[in-house]
Protein backbone atom coordinates (compact mmCIF):
# COMPACT_ATOMS: atom_id res chain seq x y z
CA UNK A 1 0.00 0.00 0.00
CA UNK A 2 1.57 3.57 -1.17
CA UNK A 3 1.85 6.09 1.15
CA UNK A 4 -0.62 8.84 1.78
CA UNK A 5 0.66 12.62 2.81
CA UNK A 6 -2.12 14.45 4.87
CA UNK A 7 -1.80 17.90 6.64
CA UNK A 8 -4.89 20.13 8.44
CA UNK A 9 -5.98 23.81 8.56
CA UNK A 10 -8.01 25.76 10.88
CA UNK A 11 -10.75 28.00 8.65
CA UNK A 12 -12.66 30.98 10.33
CA UNK A 13 -16.03 30.00 8.69
CA UNK A 14 -18.62 26.80 9.64
CA UNK A 15 -18.25 23.52 7.34
CA UNK A 16 -21.26 23.91 5.21
CA UNK A 17 -19.35 27.40 4.06
CA UNK A 18 -15.94 26.08 3.19
CA UNK A 19 -18.06 23.39 1.80
CA UNK A 20 -20.06 25.32 -0.56
CA UNK A 21 -16.42 26.40 -1.76
CA UNK A 22 -15.15 23.07 -2.14
CA UNK A 23 -18.48 22.22 -4.00
CA UNK A 24 -18.11 25.05 -6.74
CA UNK A 25 -15.72 23.25 -9.02
CA UNK A 26 -16.50 25.95 -11.88
CA UNK A 27 -14.40 28.14 -9.50
CA UNK A 28 -11.28 26.82 -9.07
CA UNK A 29 -9.11 27.97 -11.73
CA UNK A 30 -10.29 31.31 -9.67
CA UNK A 31 -8.27 30.46 -7.12
CA UNK A 32 -6.53 27.84 -7.03
CA UNK A 33 -3.59 28.34 -8.58
CA UNK A 34 -2.63 24.94 -10.05
CA UNK A 35 -5.86 24.58 -11.15
CA UNK A 36 -5.68 26.13 -15.11
CA UNK A 37 -9.12 24.67 -15.90
CA UNK A 38 -12.86 22.39 -13.98
CA UNK A 39 -15.39 21.29 -15.40
CA UNK A 40 -18.49 19.21 -13.61
CA UNK A 41 -18.80 16.54 -16.39
CA UNK A 42 -21.88 14.69 -14.25
CA UNK A 43 -23.95 15.13 -11.29
CA UNK A 44 -25.87 12.87 -9.10
CA UNK A 45 -29.34 13.49 -8.17
CA UNK A 46 -28.70 15.20 -5.19
CA UNK A 47 -27.06 18.10 -7.45
CA UNK A 48 -23.33 16.78 -6.22
CA UNK A 49 -20.66 16.78 -8.73
CA UNK A 50 -20.14 13.40 -9.42
CA UNK A 51 -17.08 13.50 -12.35
CA UNK A 52 -15.12 16.65 -12.52
CA UNK A 53 -12.25 17.14 -15.02
CA UNK A 54 -9.86 19.25 -14.51
CA UNK A 55 -6.17 20.78 -15.79
CA UNK A 56 -3.55 21.02 -13.33
CA UNK A 57 -0.02 22.58 -13.60
CA UNK A 58 1.48 21.82 -9.93
CA UNK A 59 5.48 22.28 -10.95
CA UNK A 60 6.71 18.74 -11.16
CA UNK A 61 2.86 17.17 -12.01
CA UNK A 62 1.06 18.60 -15.08
CA UNK A 63 -1.97 16.54 -16.18
CA UNK A 64 -5.46 16.78 -17.64
CA UNK A 65 -7.21 13.78 -15.28
CA UNK A 66 -11.24 12.89 -14.17
CA UNK A 67 -11.96 12.70 -10.64
CA UNK A 68 -15.22 10.55 -9.42
CA UNK A 69 -16.24 12.19 -6.20
CA UNK A 70 -17.90 10.57 -3.11
CA UNK A 71 -19.93 13.34 -0.83
CA UNK A 72 -20.65 11.84 2.63
CA UNK A 73 -21.71 15.06 4.16
CA UNK A 74 -24.37 16.12 6.77
CA UNK A 75 -26.97 19.24 6.85
CA UNK A 76 -24.34 21.36 8.39
CA UNK A 77 -21.52 20.65 6.43
CA UNK A 78 -19.38 18.23 8.59
CA UNK A 79 -17.91 14.94 7.20
CA UNK A 80 -15.62 13.79 4.15
CA UNK A 81 -15.63 14.55 0.67
CA UNK A 82 -13.69 11.68 -1.10
CA UNK A 83 -12.26 10.88 -4.73
CA UNK A 84 -10.85 8.60 -7.14
CA UNK A 85 -9.25 8.82 -10.63
CA UNK A 86 -11.26 7.73 -13.57
CA UNK A 87 -9.06 9.01 -15.99
CA UNK A 88 -5.59 10.54 -16.91
CA UNK A 89 -2.44 10.59 -19.24
CA UNK A 90 0.60 11.29 -15.92
CA UNK A 91 -1.10 10.10 -13.67
CA UNK A 92 -1.79 6.16 -12.30
CA UNK A 93 -3.80 7.00 -9.20
CA UNK A 94 -4.74 9.59 -7.49
CA UNK A 95 -6.86 9.48 -4.49
CA UNK A 96 -7.64 11.71 -1.68
CA UNK A 97 -10.25 13.62 0.69
CA UNK A 98 -11.14 16.37 2.38
CA UNK A 99 -12.55 15.78 6.37
CA UNK A 100 -14.52 18.70 7.27
CA UNK A 101 -14.95 19.13 11.11
CA UNK A 102 -16.50 21.87 13.39
CA UNK A 103 -13.44 23.21 15.49
CA UNK A 104 -14.77 26.05 17.55
CA UNK A 105 -16.70 28.71 15.82
CA UNK A 106 -14.86 27.44 12.18
CA UNK A 107 -13.44 24.36 10.17
CA UNK A 108 -11.01 21.64 10.86
CA UNK A 109 -9.86 20.73 7.08
CA UNK A 110 -8.41 17.69 6.92
CA UNK A 111 -6.71 17.00 3.56
CA UNK A 112 -5.33 13.71 2.71
CA UNK A 113 -4.02 12.59 -0.50
CA UNK A 114 -1.85 9.76 -3.04
CA UNK A 115 -0.49 10.26 -6.02
CA UNK A 116 0.62 7.71 -8.26
CA UNK A 117 2.35 8.05 -11.46
CA UNK A 118 2.79 6.50 -14.81
CA UNK A 119 6.79 7.54 -14.55
CA UNK A 120 8.69 6.36 -12.17
CA UNK A 121 9.55 8.87 -9.02
CA UNK A 122 11.97 8.81 -6.16
CA UNK A 123 9.28 7.76 -3.01
CA UNK A 124 10.34 11.15 -1.47
CA UNK A 125 10.28 13.22 -4.06
CA UNK A 126 6.48 12.52 -4.95
CA UNK A 127 5.93 12.53 -1.38
CA UNK A 128 7.51 16.48 -1.43
CA UNK A 129 5.12 16.89 -4.60
CA UNK A 130 1.83 15.69 -2.70
CA UNK A 131 2.90 17.79 0.24
CA UNK A 132 3.60 20.89 -2.06
CA UNK A 133 -0.07 20.55 -3.72
CA UNK A 134 -1.81 20.15 -0.41
CA UNK A 135 -0.14 22.52 1.45
CA UNK A 136 -1.08 24.83 -1.34
CA UNK A 137 -4.43 23.71 -2.08
CA UNK A 138 -5.24 24.09 1.99
CA UNK A 139 -3.90 28.15 2.07
CA UNK A 140 -5.65 29.46 -1.04
CA UNK A 141 -8.98 27.59 0.17
CA UNK A 142 -8.43 28.91 3.80
CA UNK A 143 -7.59 32.20 1.65
CA UNK A 144 -10.59 31.92 -0.63
CA UNK A 145 -13.19 31.03 2.30
CA UNK A 146 -12.14 33.74 4.79
CA UNK A 147 -11.16 36.69 2.26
Amino acid sequence: MADRTRSSVDIAASPGEVLDIIAAFEAYPEWAEQVKDCTVLTEDGDGWADQVEFTLDAGAIKDQYVLEYDWDVAGDGTGVISWHLVRASLLKGLTGSYTLEAAGAGTRVTYDLEVDLTMPMIGMLKRKAEKHIISTALTELKKRVEG
